[in-house]
């Protein structure tokens, strides 16, 4: 290959597909910084830039996690967990607008607001279906939930973007969750630590959610990516 990565480059590469693997969206520039020991992000943000112009990665100016894996990426991966096609199928950074497509091959149905008591996937709580493409995705989604407030702005995830959730009841530690506690639905990242479980904004206006004992908690899907339909400005 003609791209020639420096071994802390290399480093960062391996972090970057680390966290889209495990929890589907790339690190934060500090989260780099405190992984690999920088005294900065500014450091972190240095060699983001230099492994942008070596074409493996592309940033998203404004954006927390605005990192993206680019096909050439794979090259420089020793083992299977991304390949080529996976690197061409992962979701769009969260703060890069994207119109939603006209015609797809999967027809997803969107949630709007959530009736308490009801199922996500309850005929209540169905707006409307919509056709997407699934290759956008790393998966398949089960259906799109239409996000309400700013809570977690600062990983680019707006009010009215459109969240593309797979369904399950499971999630890892770290993972962007739809969340119920008692009959109200949230998005949070999730942050459980033996019997204790947080569930984190991504904007410093707003304070963790934590989960009491009392309280009738699970997991509803794990977020996949996003679709936002506001045209490019």
């Amino acid at each position: 290959m003609s791209i020639k990565l420096t071994d802390r480059q290399q480093q960062i590469l391996d972090l970057i597909r680390e966290a889209v693997v495990n929890t589907g969206f790339p690190p934060t520039r500090a989260e780099i910084a405190q992984t690999l020991g920088f005294k900065s992000a500014n450091a972190a943000e240095d060699h983001l830039r230099a492994l942008a112009r070596k074409g493996v990665i592309e940033l998203t100016a404004g954006a927390s996690r605005g990192i993206r894996l680019t096909e050439a990426a794979a090259d420089f991966f020793g083992d299977t967990d991304i390949n080529p096609e996976r690197v061409r199928s992962q979701p769009t950074p969260l703060s890069a607008p994207t119109a939603a497509p006209g015609m797809g091959q999967v027809l997803l149905p969107l949630i709007g607001r959530v009736a308490a008591g009801f199922p996500m996937l309850a005929t209540e709580n169905i707006e409307r279906e919509i056709q997407v493409d699934p290759n956008m995705f790393t998966q398949t989604p089960d259906y799109l939930l239409k996000v309400k407030g700013l809570s977690m702005r600062d990983i680019g995830i707006l009010d009215g973007d459109l969240l593309a959730v797979k369904k399950t009841n499971v999630a890892r530690n770290g993972q962007i969750v739809v969340a119920r506690i008692d009959d109200e639905v949230t998005v949070k990242r999730l942050n459980q630590q033996g019997s204790r479980i947080e569930l984190l904004p991504e904007n410093t206006d707003f304070e963790p959610i934590i989960v009491t004992a009392d309280q009738d908690f699970s997991i509803e899907g794990i977020a996949l990516g996003l679709i936002r339909s506001t045209p490019l400005q």
